[in-house]
């Protein structure tokens, strides 16, 4: 069961960092075409911030965190039996 549970909890987390690469690239892109006056999406980009990129980001930390606290639950278990 926490095998199973590890697996899916970093395939969502491999593409969450997927997301969050692409979110970070398409930032990048947009900000220095904004900056050259060539629209490529900046205020589309602002408009996805709050329900998109952020909750991603958020995701991402918890469940790096989770994932860590439960193989440190695991080694804990283990190596005392």
């Amino acid at each position: 069961m926490r095998e199973k549970l590890l697996s899916w909890l970093n395939v969502i987390l491999v593409a969450d960092v997927f997301l969050v690469i692409f979110g970070f690239g398409w930032l990048a892109i947009a900000a220095i075409g904004d900056a050259v006056g060539v629209n490529l999406g900046l205020d589309l980009w602002h408009q996805l911030w709050q329900p998109v990129f952020n909750p991603a980001i958020g995701i991402l930390m918890g469940g790096a965190i989770l994932s860590g606290l439960i193989s440190w639950v695991s080694k804990k278990f283990l190596s005392s039996q």
